[in-house]
């Protein structure tokens, strides 16, 4: 892929993203787009730097550390995949954000070591919105439980709710999910909705999501060679 192609995926991404949020009446301050960066070198990653991107979003521990010790240190990083609470004290302190907090268990595990570390860790609340086996985190049912459950531990923030959608070739198929996951913060008074990716972000938008994870749109296909 030539790397100047970045620059233009990001202008489009960022145009769907406007157009998404004039049509449904928002402001497009209010969403904040995630790179999705995994498996994706450091000379792309610097290629949307220099695009303004600021936030970046990883789905492995040692990948994400690797990159936050050699890249800009001004560099937002969101954990947005499914965290091992053995690799918790790794990241603490260090990410902006952990998007993928789906069981009470690693929440205490991020209570813990943002206790040890003296810092508070801003996170969201992963809902396994279509009750798909192969996903992680609470149901509709019982995600508002485990939302209340984490927010009494010292040393979390939680900031809103995450979702990652079934994958689908009509983007209008995940409408329905993500005005549930909408519907759910709103009773909960939580105003981060990391919802939507490259096949559904701008539906997703439409329908609130404050953050969107796009990585193929903007970097091309994943290779994982």
């Amino acid at each position: 892929m030539i790397m100047n192609e970045i620059a233009k995926n990001l202008k489009s991404v960022n145009e769907k993203i406007k157009a998404a949020c004039d049509k449904a009446g928002r402001d497009f301050a209010d969403v904040t787009l995630v790179a999705v960066s995994k498996t994706k070198p450091n000379e792309m990653l610097m290629e949307a730097y220099e695009e303004g991107v600021r936030d970046f979003g990883e789905n492995h521990v040692q990948e994400l550390v690797g990159k936050m010790n050699t890249l800009p240190t001004d560099i937002r990083w969101h954990m947005i995949g499914h965290l091992q609470t053995n690799k918790v004290k790794y990241i603490v302190g260090r990410v902006y954000m952990i998007h993928s907090v789906d069981t009470l268990k690693l929440a205490k595990e991020i209570s813990k070591e943002a206790q040890k570390k003296g810092v508070t860790v801003p996170v969201t609340v992963e809902v396994n919105i279509a009750g798909e086996e192969s996903k992680f985190g609470g149901t509709l049912s019982d995600g508002e439980e485990l939302v209340k459950e984490v927010s009494k531990l010292p040393g979390i923030e939680v900031k809103g709710l995450m979702c990652v959608a079934p994958y689908t070739e009509n983007p209008e198929d995940n409408r329905g999910y993500f005005k549930s996951l909408k519907a759910m913060a709103d009773k909960l008074s939580l105003k981060e909705l990391s919802m939507g990716m490259s096949g559904d972000y701008e539906v997703a938008v439409e329908e609130g999501a404050t953050l969107v994870r796009v990585g193929s749109s903007i970097f091309g296909a994943r290779n994982y060679n």
